[in-house]
């Protein structure tokens, strides 16, 4: 298994040296190499990349600027001269931080994160059911069994996640259609519960995580042998 990279860096002597890095490692396959990060995102547009290693300190747009410029950012390894960005490198979620130079060891060890966290997220996707929705003009990917309950809200629905809330453009209608009929059932006119999820009900409201939505009065027999078969 190779994961397909790329080298952000506008030193010409600092991408020769990744690059040799790059091609004599066994888990990597080289796609591209850039100079400058506006280079990189046209790059980043048109192959499918599992993994950056980006430097920091670039002129007009450093690694940082880059980073929150994606929507949906590949793996990253951070690589820079200083040792001031290692905090702040983590609040991008990067999967390693490299200080220059760099030894084979070390690299050799970023390498092996980068692998371990990749297998671990096809895992993940493999087996867990997702859905993307398009919120705040973003591709949003949401994993079906994190959603606690969908509620109306007028124009828009919003999904109660695990994570917190997501509002999406959406009628309730057309965004129960795409839900499995096994997992999820329409309870009332604004309200979608994740059966899974469902704690205890009576004859007007259901407990879901915590947190007590309305039962429709036609609605509770329906609910009662849906809980009977999950």
């Amino acid at each position: 298994m190779k994961l397909r990279c790329i080298i952000v860096d506008d030193s010409f002597m600092q991408r020769t040296t990744m690059a040799r890095l790059v091609d004599n490692h066994p888990n990597l396959a080289m796609v591209a190499e850039y100079s400058n990060a506006i280079e990189a995102k046209n790059g980043l547009k048109n192959n499918e990349i599992d993994l950056i290693f980006l430097d920091v300190e670039m002129p007009i747009i450093n690694g940082f600027d880059l980073l929150e410029s994606l929507d949906n950012p590949p793996q990253v390894i951070l690589i820079t001269g200083n040792p001031d960005y290692a905090l702040k490198a983590f609040d991008y979620n990067v999967t390693d931080y490299l200080y220059k130079p760099i030894s084979l060891a070390r690299f050799d060890a970023s390498v092996k994160r980068a692998v371990a966290k990749y297998e671990q997220i096809n895992k993940l996707d493999e087996e867990e059911e997702y859905i993307f929705v398009k919120s705040n003009l973003r591709q949003r990917k949401v994993v079906l069994n994190d959603i606690n309950w969908v509620e109306a809200l007028g124009d828009y629905i919003k999904l109660v996640t695990i994570e917190g809330n997501v509002v999406i453009l959406s009628t309730m209608k057309s965004f129960e259609q795409k839900l499995p009929k096994d997992k999820f059932l329409r309870i009332h006119k604004s309200y979608i519960v994740n059966l899974e999820k469902v704690e205890k009900y009576n004859s007007k409201t259901v407990e879901v995580a915590g947190k007590q939505v309305p039962l429709s009065r036609h609605k509770k027999t329906e609910l009662a042998e849906a809980l009977y078969n999950v």
